[in-house]
Protein backbone atom coordinates (compact mmCIF):
# COMPACT_ATOMS: atom_id res chain seq x y z
CA UNK A 1 0.00 0.00 0.00
CA UNK A 2 2.72 2.22 0.62
CA UNK A 3 4.48 1.77 -2.35
CA UNK A 4 1.46 2.37 -4.51
CA UNK A 5 0.64 6.17 -2.42
CA UNK A 6 4.69 6.46 -3.43
CA UNK A 7 3.96 6.36 -6.99
CA UNK A 8 1.03 8.45 -7.37
CA UNK A 9 3.16 11.55 -6.03
CA UNK A 10 5.51 13.59 -8.44
CA UNK A 11 8.66 14.19 -8.07
CA UNK A 12 10.22 17.09 -6.55
CA UNK A 13 10.23 20.17 -8.44
CA UNK A 14 7.35 19.26 -10.96
CA UNK A 15 3.50 19.35 -11.50
CA UNK A 16 0.81 17.78 -12.96
CA UNK A 17 -2.11 20.00 -13.90
CA UNK A 18 -5.58 19.63 -15.58
CA UNK A 19 -9.22 20.51 -16.03
CA UNK A 20 -9.61 24.50 -16.52
CA UNK A 21 -6.22 25.12 -15.29
CA UNK A 22 -4.43 23.07 -18.24
CA UNK A 23 -7.39 24.79 -20.95
CA UNK A 24 -6.51 28.47 -19.18
CA UNK A 25 -2.74 27.61 -20.08
CA UNK A 26 -3.29 26.06 -23.66
CA UNK A 27 -5.49 29.20 -24.11
CA UNK A 28 -2.52 31.80 -22.98
CA UNK A 29 0.32 30.05 -24.82
CA UNK A 30 -1.66 30.16 -28.17
CA UNK A 31 -2.54 33.88 -27.71
CA UNK A 32 1.33 34.43 -26.96
CA UNK A 33 2.30 32.43 -30.02
CA UNK A 34 -0.21 34.19 -32.43
CA UNK A 35 1.67 37.58 -31.35
CA UNK A 36 4.84 36.00 -32.47
CA UNK A 37 3.37 34.78 -35.68
CA UNK A 38 2.02 37.90 -36.54
CA UNK A 39 5.90 39.96 -36.48
CA UNK A 40 6.74 36.74 -39.00
CA UNK A 41 8.13 34.42 -36.76
CA UNK A 42 8.34 31.16 -37.84
CA UNK A 43 8.08 28.02 -35.48
CA UNK A 44 10.57 25.25 -34.76
CA UNK A 45 10.99 22.86 -32.09
CA UNK A 46 13.95 21.22 -30.77
CA UNK A 47 14.86 17.67 -28.97
CA UNK A 48 14.44 17.61 -25.57
CA UNK A 49 17.79 16.63 -24.59
CA UNK A 50 21.23 17.64 -26.56
CA UNK A 51 24.90 16.66 -25.52
CA UNK A 52 26.55 18.06 -22.58
CA UNK A 53 28.72 20.42 -24.71
CA UNK A 54 25.98 22.32 -25.97
CA UNK A 55 25.29 24.01 -22.32
CA UNK A 56 28.57 23.67 -20.86
CA UNK A 57 29.93 26.56 -18.64
CA UNK A 58 32.08 27.56 -21.39
CA UNK A 59 28.83 28.36 -23.55
CA UNK A 60 27.51 30.75 -20.49
CA UNK A 61 24.94 28.81 -19.89
CA UNK A 62 23.73 27.28 -16.75
CA UNK A 63 26.28 25.35 -14.12
CA UNK A 64 26.99 21.49 -14.26
CA UNK A 65 24.93 20.84 -10.90
CA UNK A 66 21.68 22.85 -12.60
CA UNK A 67 21.98 20.42 -15.23
CA UNK A 68 19.66 16.70 -14.89
CA UNK A 69 22.50 14.11 -16.85
CA UNK A 70 22.15 10.88 -18.21
CA UNK A 71 24.08 8.85 -21.01
CA UNK A 72 22.92 7.66 -23.94
CA UNK A 73 23.91 3.47 -25.34
CA UNK A 74 27.36 4.93 -26.83
CA UNK A 75 28.16 6.50 -23.37
CA UNK A 76 28.07 10.01 -24.16
CA UNK A 77 26.75 12.27 -21.79
CA UNK A 78 23.10 14.08 -22.39
CA UNK A 79 21.41 16.60 -20.70
CA UNK A 80 17.97 17.31 -20.86
CA UNK A 81 17.68 20.91 -22.16
CA UNK A 82 17.73 23.94 -19.52
CA UNK A 83 17.58 26.65 -21.58
CA UNK A 84 16.50 27.60 -25.13
CA UNK A 85 19.12 29.82 -26.31
CA UNK A 86 21.96 27.95 -26.82
CA UNK A 87 19.84 25.10 -28.44
CA UNK A 88 18.28 27.72 -31.21
CA UNK A 89 22.34 28.72 -31.66
CA UNK A 90 22.94 24.69 -32.34
CA UNK A 91 20.06 24.64 -34.82
CA UNK A 92 20.68 27.65 -36.55
CA UNK A 93 24.65 27.17 -37.07
CA UNK A 94 23.54 23.55 -38.70
CA UNK A 95 20.33 24.42 -40.79
CA UNK A 96 21.39 28.18 -41.91
CA UNK A 97 25.06 28.35 -41.35
CA UNK A 98 25.20 30.06 -44.88
CA UNK A 99 22.38 32.01 -44.08
CA UNK A 100 23.62 35.94 -44.63
CA UNK A 101 19.98 37.52 -43.62
CA UNK A 102 17.76 37.93 -40.64
CA UNK A 103 16.08 34.76 -38.98
CA UNK A 104 13.44 35.27 -37.53
CA UNK A 105 12.28 31.59 -35.14
CA UNK A 106 9.45 31.28 -32.38
CA UNK A 107 8.79 28.33 -29.73
CA UNK A 108 6.82 26.88 -27.13
CA UNK A 109 9.04 24.26 -25.49
CA UNK A 110 9.52 22.89 -21.96
CA UNK A 111 13.11 23.47 -20.17
CA UNK A 112 14.59 21.06 -16.82
CA UNK A 113 16.97 22.99 -14.60
CA UNK A 114 17.83 20.79 -11.51
CA UNK A 115 17.40 23.71 -8.85
CA UNK A 116 17.20 24.45 -5.33
CA UNK A 117 13.29 23.78 -5.16
CA UNK A 118 13.42 25.74 -1.05
CA UNK A 119 11.78 28.84 -3.20
CA UNK A 120 9.31 26.82 -4.56
CA UNK A 121 10.68 27.16 -8.19
CA UNK A 122 10.13 24.41 -11.10
CA UNK A 123 12.39 22.05 -12.09
CA UNK A 124 10.38 21.78 -15.26
CA UNK A 125 8.81 25.15 -17.51
CA UNK A 126 6.96 25.58 -20.19
CA UNK A 127 8.54 28.44 -21.80
CA UNK A 128 7.52 30.01 -24.94
CA UNK A 129 9.91 32.59 -26.87
CA UNK A 130 11.88 34.24 -29.57
CA UNK A 131 15.03 35.02 -31.08
CA UNK A 132 16.28 36.80 -34.40
CA UNK A 133 19.64 36.16 -35.88
CA UNK A 134 21.52 37.96 -38.14
CA UNK A 135 20.93 41.69 -37.31
CA UNK A 136 22.51 43.70 -34.91
CA UNK A 137 20.92 47.15 -34.69
CA UNK A 138 18.87 48.76 -32.65
CA UNK A 139 15.77 48.03 -34.02
CA UNK A 140 16.01 44.46 -33.59
CA UNK A 141 16.47 45.07 -29.55
CA UNK A 142 13.65 47.47 -29.80
CA UNK A 143 11.31 44.56 -31.55
CA UNK A 144 11.93 42.21 -29.21
CA UNK A 145 10.90 44.69 -26.52
CA UNK A 146 7.72 44.93 -28.43
CA UNK A 147 7.24 42.13 -28.64
CA UNK A 148 7.29 41.11 -25.28
CA UNK A 149 4.80 44.27 -24.28
CA UNK A 150 2.30 42.60 -27.13
CA UNK A 151 2.69 38.83 -25.68
CA UNK A 152 2.11 40.00 -22.48
CA UNK A 153 -1.21 42.43 -23.19
CA UNK A 154 -2.41 39.52 -25.31
CA UNK A 155 -2.16 37.04 -22.52
CA UNK A 156 -4.64 39.24 -20.45
CA UNK A 157 -1.90 40.89 -18.18
CA UNK A 158 -2.49 44.61 -17.19
CA UNK A 159 0.14 45.97 -15.38
CA UNK A 160 3.55 44.77 -15.51
CA UNK A 161 6.92 46.77 -16.63
CA UNK A 162 10.05 45.82 -18.36
CA UNK A 163 13.31 46.61 -17.39
CA UNK A 164 16.15 47.07 -19.29
CA UNK A 165 19.97 47.14 -19.23
CA UNK A 166 23.15 46.55 -20.59
CA UNK A 167 25.79 44.27 -19.52
CA UNK A 168 28.46 45.30 -21.68
CA UNK A 169 28.53 48.84 -19.83
CA UNK A 170 29.38 47.00 -16.54
CA UNK A 171 32.06 44.79 -18.30
CA UNK A 172 33.94 47.98 -19.18
CA UNK A 173 34.01 48.96 -16.18
CA UNK A 174 35.31 45.82 -14.78
CA UNK A 175 37.49 45.71 -17.75
CA UNK A 176 38.82 49.10 -16.82
CA UNK A 177 39.21 48.40 -13.26
CA UNK A 178 40.75 45.03 -13.81
CA UNK A 179 39.35 42.89 -11.33
CA UNK A 180 40.29 39.48 -10.81
CA UNK A 181 37.48 36.85 -11.54
CA UNK A 182 36.80 36.11 -7.88
CA UNK A 183 36.25 39.81 -7.50
CA UNK A 184 34.13 40.24 -10.09
CA UNK A 185 32.07 37.55 -8.87
CA UNK A 186 31.32 39.10 -5.27
CA UNK A 187 31.09 42.21 -6.95
CA UNK A 188 28.07 40.84 -9.57
CA UNK A 189 26.65 39.66 -6.36
CA UNK A 190 26.57 42.88 -4.86
CA UNK A 191 25.35 44.93 -7.27
CA UNK A 192 22.41 42.83 -8.55
CA UNK A 193 21.18 42.39 -4.86
CA UNK A 194 21.33 46.68 -4.97
CA UNK A 195 23.99 46.58 -2.01
CA UNK A 196 25.34 49.36 -1.67
CA UNK A 197 27.26 49.08 1.28
CA UNK A 198 28.42 45.72 0.56
CA UNK A 199 30.12 47.36 -2.89
CA UNK A 200 31.66 49.82 -0.50
CA UNK A 201 33.09 47.56 1.37
CA UNK A 202 34.21 44.70 -1.37
CA UNK A 203 36.41 47.75 -3.38
CA UNK A 204 37.85 49.86 0.06
CA UNK A 205 41.83 48.01 -0.34
CA UNK A 206 41.33 47.81 -3.94
CA UNK A 207 43.58 50.23 -6.17
CA UNK A 208 41.43 52.08 -8.94
CA UNK A 209 40.62 55.11 -9.96
CA UNK A 210 38.39 57.03 -7.37
CA UNK A 211 36.15 58.41 -10.39
CA UNK A 212 36.04 54.31 -11.39
CA UNK A 213 35.07 53.31 -7.77
CA UNK A 214 32.67 56.51 -7.08
CA UNK A 215 30.86 54.95 -10.10
CA UNK A 216 30.68 51.40 -9.02
CA UNK A 217 29.42 52.74 -5.73
CA UNK A 218 26.41 54.53 -7.38
CA UNK A 219 25.79 51.79 -10.22
CA UNK A 220 23.38 49.73 -8.24
CA UNK A 221 21.42 53.37 -8.04
CA UNK A 222 21.47 53.73 -11.32
CA UNK A 223 18.12 52.69 -12.50
CA UNK A 224 14.52 54.42 -13.36
CA UNK A 225 13.62 56.80 -16.87
CA UNK A 226 15.95 56.75 -19.07
CA UNK A 227 17.07 60.41 -17.75
CA UNK A 228 18.57 59.14 -15.45
CA UNK A 229 20.53 56.48 -17.52
CA UNK A 230 21.74 59.63 -19.43
CA UNK A 231 23.17 60.83 -16.53
CA UNK A 232 25.33 58.02 -15.90
CA UNK A 233 27.38 59.41 -18.83
CA UNK A 234 28.73 61.95 -16.77
CA UNK A 235 30.55 59.84 -14.80
CA UNK A 236 32.42 57.85 -17.18
CA UNK A 237 34.70 58.73 -20.34
CA UNK A 238 35.29 54.74 -20.88
CA UNK A 239 34.10 54.45 -24.98
CA UNK A 240 32.51 50.96 -24.18
CA UNK A 241 30.41 52.51 -21.68
CA UNK A 242 29.52 55.61 -23.20
CA UNK A 243 28.61 53.64 -26.37
CA UNK A 244 26.22 50.82 -24.15
CA UNK A 245 24.25 53.92 -22.72
CA UNK A 246 23.87 55.18 -26.45
CA UNK A 247 22.28 52.28 -27.38
CA UNK A 248 19.46 51.96 -24.31
CA UNK A 249 19.22 55.75 -25.57
CA UNK A 250 18.84 54.59 -29.40
CA UNK A 251 16.02 51.58 -28.27
CA UNK A 252 14.42 54.07 -25.94
CA UNK A 253 13.44 55.96 -29.18
CA UNK A 254 12.06 53.34 -31.47
CA UNK A 255 9.79 52.26 -28.29
CA UNK A 256 8.84 56.03 -27.61
CA UNK A 257 7.83 56.30 -31.38
CA UNK A 258 5.66 53.22 -30.81
CA UNK A 259 3.95 54.27 -27.96
CA UNK A 260 5.47 51.88 -25.77
CA UNK A 261 8.49 53.65 -23.18
CA UNK A 262 5.62 54.07 -20.14
CA UNK A 263 6.00 49.94 -20.07
CA UNK A 264 9.97 49.90 -19.83
CA UNK A 265 12.08 51.20 -17.34
CA UNK A 266 16.13 51.35 -16.87
CA UNK A 267 18.57 49.59 -14.76
CA UNK A 268 22.63 49.60 -15.41
CA UNK A 269 23.02 47.39 -12.61
CA UNK A 270 20.89 44.46 -14.16
CA UNK A 271 23.14 41.99 -14.55
CA UNK A 272 22.60 38.17 -15.56
CA UNK A 273 23.08 34.36 -14.79
CA UNK A 274 23.49 33.83 -18.63
CA UNK A 275 27.32 34.65 -19.68
CA UNK A 276 26.68 34.68 -23.14
CA UNK A 277 25.19 37.82 -23.05
CA UNK A 278 26.92 40.77 -25.01
CA UNK A 279 24.57 43.68 -24.90
CA UNK A 280 20.98 44.84 -23.87
CA UNK A 281 19.52 42.26 -21.44
CA UNK A 282 15.56 42.76 -19.78
CA UNK A 283 13.16 41.11 -17.79
CA UNK A 284 9.86 42.69 -17.10
CA UNK A 285 7.74 42.22 -13.64
CA UNK A 286 4.19 42.06 -12.30
CA UNK A 287 2.85 41.55 -9.17
CA UNK A 288 1.56 38.27 -7.80
CA UNK A 289 4.60 36.55 -8.84
CA UNK A 290 8.16 36.37 -7.13
CA UNK A 291 10.09 36.20 -9.87
CA UNK A 292 10.30 37.24 -13.36
CA UNK A 293 8.19 36.16 -15.71
CA UNK A 294 10.30 37.42 -19.17
CA UNK A 295 14.07 37.27 -19.41
CA UNK A 296 16.11 37.95 -22.95
CA UNK A 297 19.02 39.92 -24.29
CA UNK A 298 21.30 40.08 -26.91
CA UNK A 299 24.12 37.25 -27.32
CA UNK A 300 26.26 38.30 -30.45
CA UNK A 301 29.02 35.77 -30.30
CA UNK A 302 27.41 32.62 -28.97
CA UNK A 303 26.77 31.44 -32.48
CA UNK A 304 29.97 31.59 -33.40
CA UNK A 305 30.90 28.91 -31.01
CA UNK A 306 28.94 26.70 -33.32
CA UNK A 307 30.68 27.90 -36.03
CA UNK A 308 27.99 30.45 -37.38
CA UNK A 309 29.64 34.24 -37.26
CA UNK A 310 26.02 36.26 -36.66
CA UNK A 311 25.17 38.63 -34.06
CA UNK A 312 21.29 37.27 -31.86
CA UNK A 313 18.83 38.94 -29.69
CA UNK A 314 15.92 37.28 -28.22
CA UNK A 315 13.55 36.54 -24.81
CA UNK A 316 11.58 33.82 -23.37
CA UNK A 317 8.05 34.00 -21.31
CA UNK A 318 7.90 31.62 -18.57
CA UNK A 319 4.58 30.73 -19.01
CA UNK A 320 4.26 29.10 -15.31
CA UNK A 321 4.93 32.10 -13.88
CA UNK A 322 2.78 34.36 -16.59
CA UNK A 323 -0.32 31.87 -15.57
CA UNK A 324 0.48 32.08 -11.30
CA UNK A 325 0.74 36.40 -12.03
CA UNK A 326 -2.89 35.81 -13.91
CA UNK A 327 -4.03 33.61 -11.28
CA UNK A 328 -3.07 36.14 -8.13
CA UNK A 329 -4.27 39.07 -10.07
CA UNK A 330 -8.14 37.51 -10.51
CA UNK A 331 -7.59 38.48 -14.38
CA UNK A 332 -10.16 35.60 -16.03
CA UNK A 333 -8.67 33.95 -19.43
CA UNK A 334 -12.18 32.38 -20.79
CA UNK A 335 -11.97 29.15 -22.05
CA UNK A 336 -14.85 26.57 -22.89
CA UNK A 337 -15.22 23.66 -20.92
CA UNK A 338 -17.74 20.73 -21.38
CA UNK A 339 -20.92 22.04 -19.75
CA UNK A 340 -23.00 18.68 -20.75
CA UNK A 341 -23.36 15.63 -19.82
CA UNK A 342 -25.41 13.55 -22.35
CA UNK A 343 -26.23 10.09 -20.80
CA UNK A 344 -27.90 7.18 -22.06
CA UNK A 345 -29.38 3.87 -21.41
CA UNK A 346 -28.40 0.78 -23.58
CA UNK A 347 -31.41 1.41 -25.89
CA UNK A 348 -30.91 4.90 -26.56
CA UNK A 349 -27.90 4.89 -27.81
CA UNK A 350 -28.54 5.69 -30.93
CA UNK A 351 -30.53 9.44 -30.25
CA UNK A 352 -27.78 9.97 -27.94
CA UNK A 353 -24.88 10.04 -30.27
CA UNK A 354 -26.95 11.44 -33.04
CA UNK A 355 -27.76 14.46 -30.03
CA UNK A 356 -23.86 14.77 -29.36
CA UNK A 357 -23.05 14.76 -32.61
CA UNK A 358 -25.77 17.80 -33.01
CA UNK A 359 -24.61 20.30 -30.38
CA UNK A 360 -20.28 19.98 -31.47
CA UNK A 361 -21.16 20.45 -35.12
CA UNK A 362 -22.26 23.94 -33.73
CA UNK A 363 -19.37 24.11 -31.40
CA UNK A 364 -20.48 23.31 -28.22
CA UNK A 365 -18.46 20.49 -25.75
CA UNK A 366 -20.34 18.34 -25.12
CA UNK A 367 -19.50 14.55 -23.11
CA UNK A 368 -21.72 11.21 -23.46
CA UNK A 369 -21.75 8.64 -21.67
CA UNK A 370 -23.80 5.15 -21.43
CA UNK A 371 -24.85 4.95 -17.94
CA UNK A 372 -23.95 1.61 -15.53
CA UNK A 373 -26.57 -0.40 -14.33
CA UNK A 374 -24.92 -0.30 -10.63
CA UNK A 375 -25.06 3.17 -10.95
CA UNK A 376 -28.05 5.46 -9.62
CA UNK A 377 -28.85 9.04 -11.57
CA UNK A 378 -27.86 10.43 -8.55
CA UNK A 379 -24.31 9.51 -8.73
CA UNK A 380 -24.21 11.13 -12.20
CA UNK A 381 -25.88 14.19 -11.00
CA UNK A 382 -23.44 14.18 -8.43
CA UNK A 383 -20.58 13.90 -10.69
CA UNK A 384 -21.72 17.60 -13.30
CA UNK A 385 -22.15 19.29 -9.98
CA UNK A 386 -18.15 17.83 -9.03
CA UNK A 387 -16.62 18.51 -11.82
CA UNK A 388 -18.35 22.20 -12.55
CA UNK A 389 -20.29 21.54 -15.45
CA UNK A 390 -24.21 22.28 -15.62
CA UNK A 391 -26.52 20.21 -17.36
CA UNK A 392 -27.16 16.41 -17.47
CA UNK A 393 -29.25 15.46 -20.40
CA UNK A 394 -30.95 11.92 -19.68
CA UNK A 395 -31.98 9.53 -22.59
CA UNK A 396 -33.69 6.95 -20.96
CA UNK A 397 -35.70 4.02 -22.36
CA UNK A 398 -36.12 3.81 -26.19
CA UNK A 399 -34.45 7.59 -26.04
CA UNK A 400 -37.51 9.49 -28.09
CA UNK A 401 -37.27 12.18 -25.12
CA UNK A 402 -34.82 13.52 -23.20
CA UNK A 403 -34.51 14.21 -19.96
CA UNK A 404 -32.89 17.93 -19.28
CA UNK A 405 -31.39 18.65 -15.81
CA UNK A 406 -30.16 22.38 -15.37
CA UNK A 407 -27.73 21.30 -12.42
CA UNK A 408 -27.23 25.04 -11.36
CA UNK A 409 -30.65 26.17 -11.41
CA UNK A 410 -32.15 22.76 -10.07
CA UNK A 411 -34.54 23.02 -12.70
CA UNK A 412 -35.68 19.83 -15.22
CA UNK A 413 -37.67 19.35 -18.75
CA UNK A 414 -38.59 16.78 -20.63
CA UNK A 415 -37.84 17.70 -24.25
CA UNK A 416 -38.61 15.16 -27.07
CA UNK A 417 -35.89 14.55 -29.23
CA UNK A 418 -37.20 15.32 -32.67
CA UNK A 419 -37.10 18.93 -31.14
CA UNK A 420 -33.32 19.11 -31.73
CA UNK A 421 -33.84 18.59 -35.58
Amino acid sequence: MAEKNYLIHTPEGVRDIYGAECRRKLAVQEKILQVLYSYGYEHIQTPSFEYFDIFGKDRGSVGQRELFKFFDRDNETLVLRPDMTPAVARFVAKYHCDDPMPLRLCYLERTFKNNSSYQGRLKERTETGAEMIGDDCADADAEMIAMVIDSLRAAGLQEFQVELGQVEFYRSLVDEAGLDEETQEALNHLIENKNNFGVEELLKDIPMDEGLKELFLRLPGLFGSVEQIRGAAELTGNPRALKAIGRLEEVHAILAERGLADYVTYDLGMLSNYRYYTGIIFKAYTYGTGDYIVTGGRYDKLLMQFGKDAPAVGFVIVVDQLMAALSRQQIDVPVVLPGTVILYEQEARTGALWLAEHFRRQNLAVQSMKRKADRALEDYQDMVRRRGQRNLLYLEGDGRTVRVMDMVKGSEDIIPLSEYE
